[in-house]
């Protein structure tokens, strides 16, 4: 059964493409796309009414699967990461995740592995057999692998396989028992700082590690000005690094933990406006590869608590695009490049074959419409839980349908 998507501003970032017009979908593949396609005898029409459509958005870190969530922000593939209830670090369980996702049909799940066993960082996990078995990259998640030299092996050992190694940028030293920015807020507030320089010397170190071995190392959660400096000092010297934010840290800084807000508690915490600033700058630039969710549900008991005993984490699949939009409609940041970060980017790094509207491709899709105000309701949030630090938050930008091998799977509304 063939389904045309028209009128509707196709934009696909992989081939430059931005303009109006129709594209065709033959059962779980797209067959072609452009302003003056055919349309055939019987074929299924569905009016985009002028609305974006692209390739489903490829969310690089999540620490839940939290499907129904996923959709309904324009997720078709979820990377999850390995600090799962049973952690991922055996090929059984790598196995068993991709299963579980190719017999839901519903969204796309590829696990992380980790890094090193039990993410102690100190011997190197089983990266060869994890990766056989569908783990797309191997991260200690939250974790930074500390030392030097097992981390030099597993950037040599993950080169043989062509695995990417994700690093929790951040000093393991300098942000121990840390659960704040350290700068004024933090001050006033009597919080425990971590400086951003933990940031940066993580970075530094990791990308000579990563010359030195002719690995590739990405690194996660990038949060502060310092941190994205030390990352265009290393793609100017040629090293083979790349790095993702979150939608949070492009939105508030750590004025939002005024009154000892929880919900806003993250890690890396949300740093100063000068920080949020570069970050921008950072992803319209290029120097950000990817943008993420971070989507780590928490309930209201382990957040609800005295800051510093307080869980870090918010949820973010649902406003992760509203979020990242509003730096479009600010004029910061191109509806090319946010999309970019967002669909082929992330495909390239872990070797999938989406993100993309290529004739063949799975129909993995997202129409949304840029301008269609709403307030993020931590309440009505599909979420498993709503720890969201945006609750009655006004936006611009949401989903209207995502589609994963040629199914609907979610529509707004309905």
């Amino acid at each position: 059964m063939i389904t045309a998507y028209t009128n509707a501003r196709i934009l696909d970032p992989a081939s430059k493409f931005d303009d109006t017009g129709t594209l065709l979908v033959n059962d779980k593949r797209i067959e072609t796309y452009g302003t003056d396609v055919s349309i055939p005898d019987g074929a299924i029409i569905v009016n985009c009414a002028g609305r974006i459509l692209c390739p489903g958005f490829i969310d690089m870190r999540a620490h839940a699967v939290d499907a129904d969530a996923a959709l309904a922000g324009g997720v078709t593939t979820i990377i999850l990461q390995p600090d799962q209830t049973t952690m991922i670090e055996t090929d059984a369980v790598v196995e068993r995740i991709r299963h579980r996702s190719v017999n839901a049909e519903i969204v796309t799940v590829y696990p992380m592995g980790v890094a090193t066993q039990g993410m102690q960082g100190e011997q190197i996990a089983e990266i060869g057999q994890m990766k056989a078995s569908g783990a797309v990259a191997f991260t200690d998640c939250s974790k930074p692998v500390a030392n030097s030299q097992v981390m030099r092996r597993l950037l040599e050992y993950a080169k043989h396989f062509d695995a990417l190694i994700v690093q929790y940028a951040q000093d393991k030293d300098l942000g121990s028992n840390g659960v704040a920015h350290e700068g004024e807020t933090a001050l006033r507030l009597g919080l425990s700082g971590i400086p951003a320089v933990a940031e940066a010397m993580q970075i530094e170190r990791d990308a000579k590690l990563a010359q030195l071995t002719g690995g590739r190392v990405h690194f996660a959660l990038i949060s502060s000005r310092e941190g994205v400096e030390a990352i265009k000092t290393a793609k100017a010297a040629g090293i083979n690094v790349s790095c993702s934010t979150a939608a949070h840290y492009l939105h508030l800084n750590d004025n939002a933990l005024e009154g000892y807000r929880t919900f806003a508690k993250v890690l890396p915490p949300l740093r100063s406006e000068e920080d949020r600033l570069a970050l921008v700058k950072a992803l319209a630039d290029g120097t950000i590869d990817t943008l993420v969710s971070d989507h780590a549900p928490k309930s209201e008991d382990v957040k609800r608590l005295p800051f510093a005993q307080a869980a870090a984490g918010a949820v973010g699949f649902e406003t992760m695009l509203a979020l990242a939009l509003a730096q479009v409609h600010a004029g910061k940041v191109s509806m090319n490049t946010l999309l970019k970060s967002l669909t082929i980017t992330p495909a390239k790094l872990l070797g999938l074959d989406t993100g993309t509207l290529t004739s063949g491709a799975y129909a993995d899709i997202v129409i949304f419409d840029p301008n269609k105000p709403w307030r993020i309701k931590a309440d009505e949030l599909i979420s498993s839980a709503k720890n969201t630090p945006f609750d009655t938050l006004p936006v611009q930008g949401q989903v209207w349908r995502t589609i994963v091998d040629g199914k609907t799977v979610f529509q707004q509304g309905s």
